[in-house]
């Protein structure tokens, strides 16, 4: 005879065996109801060095089968110039409002995303750190892929974080060409 407990925690299961015989339990497994694993937004702007695997862990879901990442990173140089570092600064709370929002537009385009994460770094970022990190679950690639796409291009165009590149002898506010309010005022 064979017994199966199932409960929204664990299962086990446990073959019985007349006397003569050893009773064998199989280890417990863990069940996550899809219920449990409801859709959630990771946002986070922060002056610490930002971490790839933390982000991407926050976007694992076993619904999916993809987890789509985009890491923009301090590069050595720009038109010719050595850059030193860069420095990021925020309205944060504004900030992010306007992440949340390219959240509900991710979910609205996508709708089998599962989890969303966007972390960005304020403060000095040196080279070769990353500045942002966007991670993006879905059950096949191409919604992660475009959802991932999607989030850079919007949060570039719409969030009001500012980018100062500082060089060796000099530094530049710089602009992003996608952002909607510095267009408006050429």
């Amino acid at each position: 005879t064979c017994f199966l407990e199932i409960s929204s925690w664990s299962c086990s299961l446990e073959t019985r065996w007349p006397s003569s015989h050893r009773l064998v339990e199989a280890e417990p497994v863990q069940v996550l109801l899809e219920s449990e694993d409801v859709p959630k937004d990771f946002i986070k702007l922060k002056s610490e060095k930002l971490s790839v695997d933390e982000v991407s862990e926050l976007v694992v879901s076993p619904y999916c089968g993809a987890v789509s990442l985009f890491i923009g990173t301090t590069r050595n140089n720009f038109e010719g110039k050595k850059v030193i570092h860069l420095e990021y600064d925020a309205y944060t709370s504004m900030a992010e409002t306007e992440i949340k929002k390219i959240c509900r537009a991710v979910r609205q385009k996508w709708p089998s995303v599962k989890h969303i994460a966007v972390h960005h770094r304020l403060g000095v970022v040196p080279i070769t750190e990353a500045s942002v990190i966007i991670a993006v679950s879905s059950p096949h690639r191409a919604e992660s892929l475009e959802a991932v796409m999607y989030c850079i291009n919007t949060l570039k165009a719409s969030v009001p974080i500012w980018k100062k590149e500082i060089y060796e002898d000099e530094y530049s506010w710089k602009e992003n060409k996608e952002c909607f309010w510095a267009n408006s005022e050429k």
